[in-house]
């Protein structure tokens, strides 16, 4: 396996779990660099259930990594590694076109069983710290949440150690056929070969399979987050994440007193940070709240994500006998990581 962020390591502890000897290459393993690292830079947000589709692949496999996040984190936790969970999201709606097409999904949601709520303009009054007031409304999803990506990729990585993961801390060169295997070349001068190679390299996917024939539409998109500090610890009453304008603020009361929360992430195609998209999320995205522009930003991080360009993500793919993709997910690395591996797995352990 070539990537080690959150859907490598998600794939490889799941084919451990099934019996697969697993080696996953990343010179990352070393030294993880969360300035270009997308797992790492990640705030962990899961929006499964507001998802605007009701049909389709990605809404198929936004549900089913929903229910399999369950089972994983029960299991993470037994095995002595929790990952922190924050449950429900507040969707914040701009204005009356956008809650009235809140009110639809709402609608169509509670017909499938699906527990969402449309929050009035009182109910959002009654939030503290206070939220936008320009917000028309929201939409709560009591099942959607946040994951911390930190103690995911810790919790991911001890138990894949645990299970016999072995590492190598190289970048991978080249690829090759080697006869009915796969031949990975590393710049170290090692080399290794598998009969199923799995690349889950986000951006730098594209650069190791092009060689073979495999052009991928992948395009990079830098996001940048912070962590604010508050002036005074609020005892916060919010029901979970509250998204406005894109833009995403996640309390953590775990931090610091209560006095932290998380604000993230910009879109910004490519590689170079813009000043101005900083300063829209400084702001959350024009909020005129006194005590966020009151806030002290403690940290500042980026980290690109993997975007498939004119093609759906994420990319889940078997490109030839015993080489899969799986890659491009976006914005939802986190959220998507189940279904994924789950994919993978079924592709290795049917023998395709």
């Amino acid at each position: 396996m070539v990537g080690a962020g959150v859907l490598g390591l998600a794939v490889a502890w799941q084919l451990l779990l099934r019996g697969h000897s697993v080696r996953l290459i990343d010179p990352g393993l070393d030294s993880p660099d969360p300035a270009r690292s997308g797992s790492w830079a990640a705030l962990g947000v899961l929006m499964a259930d507001v998802f605007h589709r009701s049909s389709g692949r990605a809404w198929r496999l936004r549900q089913r990594s929903r229910v399999l996040w369950e089972g994983w984190l029960a299991d993470l936790e037994a095995s002595g590694h929790p990952v922190q969970r924050r449950r429900g999201l507040l969707l914040l709606a701009d204005g009356p076109a956008e809650l009235e097409r809140q009110q639809r999904l709402v609608e169509q949601r509670q017909r499938a069983g699906i527990p969402l709520e449309l929050w009035d303009p009182a109910e959002l009054a009654a939030l503290h710290p206070p939220v936008p007031h320009a917000a028309a409304g929201g939409l709560y999803a009591p099942r959607d949440g946040q994951l911390d990506p930190a103690s995911l990729l810790t919790a991911l990585w001890q138990e894949a150690r645990t299970r016999g993961l072995d590492t190598s801390r190289d970048a991978v060169a080249s690829l090759e056929r080697s006869g009915r295997d796969w031949l990975v070349r590393c710049r170290g001068g090692t080399s290794h070969t598998a009969a199923w190679l799995v690349i889950c390299a986000g951006v730098s996917s594209s650069a190791l399979l092009e060689p073979l024939g495999h052009r991928l539409p992948l395009q990079p998109v830098l996001g940048q987050a912070l962590e604010l500090q508050l002036a005074n610890a609020p005892e916060w009453n919010w029901p979970g994440t509250c998204v406005w304008r894109g833009f995403n603020l996640v309390p953590r009361p775990d931090r610091n007193g209560g006095a932290r929360c998380w604000l993230g992430a910009t879109l910004e195609p490519g590689e170079q940070a813009s000043a101005q998209s900083l300063a829209d999320l400084r702001g959350w995205a024009a909020a005129e709240l006194p005590w966020l522009a009151a806030a002290e930003v403690v940290r500042h991080w980026q980290g690109l994500r993997c975007r498939p360009a004119g093609r759906p993500a994420p990319l889940l793919e078997q490109l030839e006998p015993g080489l899969l993709l799986v890659s491009g997910h976006y914005r939802n690395g986190v959220l998507l990581a189940p279904a994924s591996a789950e994919w993978a797995c079924q592709q290795i352990g049917a023998g395709r």
